[in-house]
């Protein structure tokens, strides 16, 4: 099993993504929420770039849905939802469509749609996506989504964990990038702590959300693996 690592959105090479599976980690907060929002009984997730194409969809859209996203980590005029993972309660997704659009993470979801196949991963997750990659055993390339197109702590962090879970019980070939993102892991297990540095974790503390930075920083607290397949994002059925 290979494994490799895409450091951002804007690093995105759809060729190579070619009969890869990839794995979309945006742990701050784009992937946390997709996450959270099946985990709490949403029916599927769908991204967007776009806020136009999101608030044309969920017009015409015949289904019950919510709108869900930020811009600059705020969230967008009109829409049901920002990008706190704390507000897709099951009271407020469960049975519903969340059509969302995010700066970095849906960017990083629709860039990879040459891939095999598309997993959505964060902390929360790690341990299942970890476990069902070692079970499919084929190459696999950890997209960070990254912040406006730059490296992102958070995002790498998150990889080395899942590529140290692997290495627990699978051979694998680690690029240069993947066996540095497991070995600064393993020498920052506090993952918490160690990503206070970053500076996408300073923006989100400085507009007062401590309370989604302490809950995406949370490890293997769900066990669902979502896939992004066909426009939309459903808890894998594997």
């Amino acid at each position: 099993m290979k494994l490799d690592i895409i450091i951002s959105a804007d690093h995105i090479e759809e060729k190579y993504l070619e009969n890869k599976i990839v794995v979309v980690i945006d742990m701050l907060r784009a992937t946390s929420v997709i996450t959270t929002a099946l985990n709490n009984g949403c029916k599927s997730v769908i991204p967007f770039l776009t806020v136009e194409e999101a608030l044309s969809f969920a017009k015409n859209i015949e289904n019950n849905c919510v709108l869900g996203g930020e811009r600059k980590a705020l969230k967008i005029e009109g829409f049901d939802f920002s990008n706190s993972p704390l507000e897709y309660r099951e009271d407020k997704v469960k049975g519903k469509t969340v059509v969302i659009t995010t700066t970095n993470g849906t960017r990083a979801i629709k860039g990879a749609s040459r891939a095999s196949r598309v997993f959505i991963g964060s902390l929360l997750n790690a341990k299942s996506v970890a476990e069902l990659l070692t079970r499919l055993n084929e190459d696999v390339v950890f997209i960070n989504a990254g912040t406006y197109g730059q490296f992102s702590m958070d995002d790498f962090i998150c990889a080395g964990y899942m590529i140290h879970l692997i290495a627990k019980t699978a051979e694998q070939d680690l690029s240069d990038i993947a066996f540095t993102a497991k070995y600064i892991y393993e020498n920052n297990t506090d993952i918490t702590n160690f990503i206070k540095n970053a500076s996408h974790y300073e923006v989100l503390k400085s507009l007062g959300l401590e309370e989604d930075l302490t809950y995406c920083s949370k490890k293997d607290i769900v066990s669902i693996v979502p896939e992004y397949k066909d426009g939309e994002i459903k808890i894998s059925n594997i």
